[in-house]
Order: structure tokens, then sequence, then C-alpha cells
């Protein structure tokens, strides 16, 4: 590899950083599935907490009529997101920024979605709480806020591994755990619950619409 070659895919510091995440593998088809049933065919999605970045990778190649925008808080996650990126060569994938759903203001002013992967259980309440408050202010009316992962529902029995999941993050940070879809939806003021997709491995995605202001 010459080092026009690998400055292309390792970067100015001749590292890969890229990461992999088995889960992103298992769920990325599924996911985007679900996906192309909420997401506009045109415009800016913003993905929240992007992680590893495969999931931006697969996303953006399935779906070019979108530009997407990958953000993580991590500092090592960005150069994953952006190692990736660099070796796709995809033309509708932005860099990465830093966004803290917790934090505000956020580093852009507007989206015409918005994506978050597992993330509201291995966070705090606050973090769901900042990335609800976000995305009022950057989606416009029927505009889709797409969260994924494992939840707990009211009458509806939850997994054993869902619970020993739970269990495992509690133990980890008190402040972590899978939340009831009741309490999010709660929360999602000035969104409706548009649906609620199953999925494998006991997981949801669940689709809110913008509502107009009143």
């Amino acid at each position: 590899m010459d080092p026009a070659e690998r400055k292309a895919q390792f970067g100015e510091a001749g590292v890969d950083a890229r990461r992999y995440a088995p889960a992103a593998a298992r769920n990325r088809d599924p996911l985007l599935e679900a996906l192309r049933g909420a997401l506009p065919a045109e415009g800016a999605v913003l993905e929240v907490a992007s992680g590893s970045g495969e999931h931006a990778i697969h996303f953006a190649a399935a779906l070019p009529g979108l530009t997407w925008q990958p953000s993580d808080p991590d500092e090592g996650a960005r150069a994953s997101i952006d190692a990736w990126a660099r070796e796709s060569g995809l033309p509708n994938l932005r860099s990465a920024l830093a966004l803290d759903a917790a934090g505000w203001p956020w580093p852009l002013a507007a989206a015409d979605a918005i994506l978050c992967v597992n993330m509201i259980h291995i966070a705090p309440w606050s973090a769901t709480l900042g990335l609800l408050r976000g995305a009022r202010a950057l989606l416009g009316p029927g505009a889709p806020l797409v969260l994924y992962g494992p939840y707990l529902r009211a009458g509806v029995p939850t997994a054993p591994g869902n619970l020993a999941f739970d269990a495992q993050l509690r133990g980890r940070d008190p402040s972590w755990g899978l939340r009831e879809l009741e309490k999010v939806e709660a929360a999602a003021e000035g969104f409706a619950l548009d649906r609620v997709v199953e999925m494998p491995a006991n997981n949801l995605t669940v689709i809110f619409r913008r509502q107009p202001a009143r």
C-alpha cells in the first residue's frame, strides 16, 4: 500500500481507527427495512450516538437520496466513523459531529429525520430528555424521530434475556437500564407515536412524528 492509499484508509495518524460492533452487523438489515418505511426519500438524517459508524455506512450506501450525518460524544467513536467513511468513499456521508444528546445547543440547526440506535438504555435518563429536546428543535412537522433498542412495555411480558440485560446495565451504572416505552412517549412533547415495529432479538423500532406547533 503506497502512502496515499494508506492515508486514504487510515487517516493522518496512519492507524486504523475502525471499530466493530457485532450487534450492528446483526441488526442493520432488519433496521434498514424499518427505516425504508419511516424516512423521507430525500433530505438530511442526523444519527445520534452513531457508535462505531457501521450503521451509518450501511444506511448511507442503501439510501443514496439521503445525506447521512453521524455523530457521537466519544472521540474514539468519531474517529471510527470517519475511518469507515474514508474507506467507503460515500458522497452522501458527512464527517462525524461531536454531539452529546444531553447537552445543548447541538452543532447543527435542522434535520429532516433523526435516528438513535441503542443509546437510551446505555445512558442516563437525561440523555433521553436531551434527545427529545434536540429533536423538537431540529425537526419540522411530520418529520420522524426513530428510536431502536429494547424497551419495557406495560402489559407485554419482558423477555428473560432483556430482564437479564437490564439487571446487568443497572449493575454497571444505576442510571442506565431499559426504559418504559410509555415513559418515553410521555416525555416526547411535540411528537406523536406513529408506530412500533417488532424487531429480532426482542428489540423495537419506535417511530415518532413531529407535530405542528400549536
